[in-house]
């Protein structure tokens, strides 16, 4: 289900004394299976421009298109309860979303939401929180015992459990220890890879956005600054640095090694790979 974006601007606020251009313009698409990073600086209007992919925001002028579906400027949307089951979108904190007193419940309550049959929402309550890492005897369990990483597990689950094609999440290892954050984007890889979920990453961490994601978008003032492969944006840390962004640790290093004199190779992006390059000019 590709998504094809359309002169796509956002004002919020409009004709007041508060008005302000969130987005201005963006056109781009995301194809069927992409592992998306969308990165920029806080304001670019990262937020602002995924909430238009299930219409919790509608456009201020241009469309967006998603499978058969247009949302255009000035068109009242109509069955968005088809169009968010199609694109879940999750946010920063999900966790906080949680609110029935057993996780079963919990999970469950979308497909209910969406017609599903209890006996079916509960089989799919169980599908998913094994999907997600953890096992059936947290089903019983109060989302509220749990800890934050697996509140957020529960909650992606719930999401899951409805099936949506597009998976779009806001910052989601913000505030998980390193090991919590890795195990994290190990799901969402295999949910791109196994389940066939179109990803798109909302994020500042450089070293998920390189290890994980095919493509970047950067979003600067509203508008598209670069969209292209992450191996072709990791060539260079310019634009991280000018954009307030901390570089991945290998950019680093690398530019650490051409100030010492050292020729690295603009495509390597690997321990083993910058090793090669140093040991290649050890040897000349």
């Amino acid at each position: 289900m590709p998504i094809e974006v359309r002169k796509l601007s956002h004002i919020y606020n409009e004709d007041t004394t508060l008005q302000m251009a969130a987005l201005n313009e963006i056109s781009t698409s995301i194809q069927d299976g992409e592992m998306l990073a969308l990165i920029g600086e806080t304001g670019s209007g990262k937020s602002t421009f995924v909430q238009h992919l299930n219409a919790l925001l509608l456009p201020t002028s241009g469309e967006l298109q998603i499978d058969d579906r247009i949302i255009r400027a000035n068109e009242k949307a109509t069955q968005l309860k088809s169009l968010r089951k199609k694109v879940g979108l999750v946010f920063q904190f999900p966790e906080y979303q949680l609110f029935e007193e057993t996780i079963l419940k919990d999970i469950a309550f979308g497909p209910k939401n969406f017609g599903v049959s209890e006996e079916e929402a509960n089989q799919l309550a169980a599908k998913y929180i094994q999907v997600v890492g953890l096992d059936l005897s947290y089903l019983e369990k109060s989302p509220f015992e749990c800890s934050g990483g697996e509140k957020r597990r529960i909650a992606i689950a719930g999401i899951l459990a409805m099936d949506p094609d597009i998976l779009v999440f806001d910052e989601p290892t913000a505030g998980l220890d390193p090991k919590g954050a890795k195990d994290m984007m190990e799901l969402f890889r295999e949910l791109n890879q196994k389940y066939h979920k179109t990803i798109i990453l909302v994020s500042h961490d450089m070293e998920h956005v390189m290890n994980y994601c095919d493509r970047v978008i950067v979003l600067n003032k509203g508008k598209i600054l670069k969209d292209c492969s992450v191996k072709e944006f990791f060539k260079e840390s310019d634009l991280l640095y000018q954009l307030n962004i901390d570089p991945p640790s290998i950019l680093k290093l690398k530019d650490a090694l051409r100030a010492k004199g050292f020729q690295i190779d603009d495509d390597a992006l690997t321990l083993e790979s910058v090793a090669a390059c140093i040991k290649k000019e050890v040897r000349s």
